[in-house]
């Protein structure tokens, strides 16, 4: 598993390879398995063409639906 450092490296390179894209709602770290993952949220359920580990690092894909912002 990755510690936080790897994950922060990780998580950058990935932020900067899917810029722009539409179905993207948010990257972020989590704690998995006595180490850390990336999670990518995305809008809609179908197939993604998210890599699965980016520098060592477990990338989890989450459904989320449409983001908004609360009053």
């Amino acid at each position: 598993m990755a510690d936080i450092q790897q994950a922060r490296a990780a998580k950058e390179r990935l932020r900067t390879t899917l810029q722009g894209r539409s179905d993207v709602r948010g990257i972020g770290i989590a704690r998995a398995n006595g180490g850390y993952e990336i999670r990518v949220n995305v809008s809609r359920d179908g197939r993604h063409d998210l890599p699965g580990m980016v520098d060592g690092v477990d990338v989890q894909v989450r459904v989320v639906g449409t983001v908004r912002a609360s009053a």
